[in-house]
């Protein structure tokens, strides 16, 4: 397979990530050691998906530490808590997001060495993020992969792959793993409006990887596995309740009842740490509302009415009852799920 794709990393003391808003016209990469930069790049989408805002949220504290210009390890935790807050603020459904900042920030508390350590420790342990969900998503294509068939078309929401992790990809990680183990796969890549991440990031890494897939319009999914053209559906996940709810990209919860109509099998691909057993059901994951203006307008151009409102919810979220299983880095996951979650 071609090169792998890696839309950031950490190099020479600076976290260098891949605009994804200029996709797929020009590839245009971001370099920075503020971390406030950071934070404005995961809120404009730059960076985006769950797992790789984990790791851009494990970054921007491993730049903070590196700006605390004192000796005081109270004082570092203090501006790596900060910090936090302040990435916390960008996008509220990722899980991973708070997930990074939550074992960064437990780990940083717990220290008992000086702050020339808890630096360099706090950009181990961001390190460590990246590597793991790298890893992490070639466990999960691995399980997943066993779950296609030999031939097979598989349609996919959003983008849900390599730009959207540390690298490799939840639900095009299970379709890597599917090409990599010789099966004939082709993809159905819903464009997934109204940011297009599936026109734009999908199909740009599919055609990267060299795996045949086609582009349709959202509204479009229904008809194809009406007409027998899906064997099954991959997505990913921004954060999963204990009950098997899942949020994802505005659009999936309506394939998810398509695919139930149909009868075509229905996945959602995610690492564990985008489980949130603290949240029982769909009633306890926030849904992030983004401005009206991604609706109304496209590449900067006016597309509604002058003074017509618009609602943009990010995700929704598909009931567990339409999910017949979740691939984890685990292990494949099946219903009943609140039963079956693998230790954290």
């Amino acid at each position: 397979m071609p090169e792998e794709l890696r839309p950031i990393e950490w190099r020479h003391g600076r976290v260098r990530l891949m605009d994804q808003t200029r996709l797929p016209r020009e590839l245009v990469w971001i370099e920075t050691d503020d971390p406030a930069q950071v934070a404005e790049a995961i809120t404009s989408m730059r960076i985006r998906g769950a797992p790789a805002l984990g790791v851009a949220a494990g970054y921007a504290l491993a730049l903070a530490a590196q700006q605390y210009p004192g000796d005081s390890v109270g004082g570092l935790q203090a501006a790596l808590d900060v910090c936090a807050k302040m990435i916390a603020a960008t996008r509220p459904t990722a899980r991973n997001l708070f997930w990074a900042l939550e074992r960064i920030q437990a780990f940083a508390h717990r220290w008992t060495g000086d702050a020339g350590g808890l630096r360099e420790a706090v950009l181990d342990e961001a390190l460590a993020i990246q590597r793991e969900d790298i890893e992490s998503c070639r466990r999960i294509g691995d399980f997943g992969a066993e779950l296609v068939p030999q031939r097979a078309t598989i349609l996919t929401h959003c983008n849900a792959g390599a730009l959207a992790t540390g690298g490799y990809g939840t639900a095009l990680g299970v379709i890597r793993s599917a090409v990599a183990a010789g099966k004939q796969v082709q993809v159905l890549v819903d464009e997934t409006r109204p940011l297009l991440q599936g026109a734009r990031l999908t199909a740009w890494e599919l055609l990267h990887d060299c795996i045949p897939a086609t582009l349709i319009p959202d509204a479009a999914a229904g008809a194809c596995m009406s007409r027998g053209m899906v064997d099954l559906v991959v997505v990913g996940a921004d954060r999963i309740a204990r009950s098997g709810d899942t949020a994802n990209k505005i659009g999936t919860y309506s394939l998810a009842v398509l695919a139930h109509e149909n009868q075509v099998p229905f996945y959602v691909a995610a690492p564990m740490s985008t489980v949130d057993l603290k949240s029982a059901s769909a009633e306890d994951i926030p849904i992030e509302e983004r401005a009206p203006e991604e609706v109304t307008e496209f590449a900067g151009n006016r597309v509604a009415p002058e003074g017509m409102p618009a609602c943009n919810f990010a995700f929704d979220v598909t009931p567990a009852r339409y999910i017949g299983a979740i691939i984890t880095d685990r292990g494949v996951i099946r219903p009943p799920y609140g039963e079956g979650w693998p230790t954290l």
